[in-house]
């Protein structure tokens, strides 16, 4: 099948890939659009993965106040250049960050920085709502239902507000892959009026 201009602007438009990624994406489908879709995702995630130890010392500290004044957020949020920086995706990428906090209310970034009586808390509570099930099944229970608590709690495994069924985890790896570059948040503050 012959792929056209036209076929490779519409899945770079869906995707925010490179046109040549594009194009040997849907080369390799057959050009199938939804099959070139998924295959960039993967090697979107996969690059992702790669560019995760790659020093991020630029960046941006982004502001936002929730409508009223009464609740507001700081978000440090890290990129490798001054260039990706100062791109609109990347600060949309921190404004959608900072709506999250305002809205979720993220004790952490991530599951490592859950303090450990916290975690032994909650796993102690976990482990005593599993009396009288199988052993072989409790340690199952016990790691999803610290899962559940860690996406209620840690920034980075929160469902997204924008778009539930991705994490904010996820966001940001398909934001390095569009852009990149490794992109991490560094730190948040969240404030509120009444708390």
């Amino acid at each position: 099948m012959e792929i056209t201009a036209t076929m490779v602007g519409e899945l770079r438009e869906r995707t925010g890939a490179g046109l040549m990624d594009c194009k040997k994406a849907l080369t390799e489908c057959g050009g199938d659009l939804e099959k070139a879709i998924v295959l960039l995702k993967k090697k979107g995630i996969a690059g992702a993965a790669k560019k995760a130890d790659r020093e991020a010392s630029e960046g941006i500290v982004e502001a936002y106040i929730h409508t009223g004044g009464r609740i507001g957020v700081l978000l440090q949020l890290n990129c490798e250049t001054d260039f990706v920086a100062k791109n609109e995706q990347f600060r949309s990428l921190a404004r959608d960050i900072c709506l999250q906090i305002a809205a979720a209310n993220p004790l952490c970034l991530s599951r490592d920085q859950v303090p450990e009586d916290v975690l032994r808390s909650e796993r102690d509570v976990a482990e005593s709502q599993c009396a009288g099930k199988p052993p072989n099944a409790v340690a199952a229970i016990v790691e999803g239902k610290l899962a559940k608590y860690f996406s209620s709690v840690c920034l980075l495994d929160q469902p997204f507000v924008k778009n539930p069924d991705i994490s904010v985890g996820d966001l940001i790896r398909e934001y390095i892959s569009k852009l990149g570059e490794n992109i991490r948040p560094v730190r948040f503050s969240r404030f509120q009026i009444g708390s």
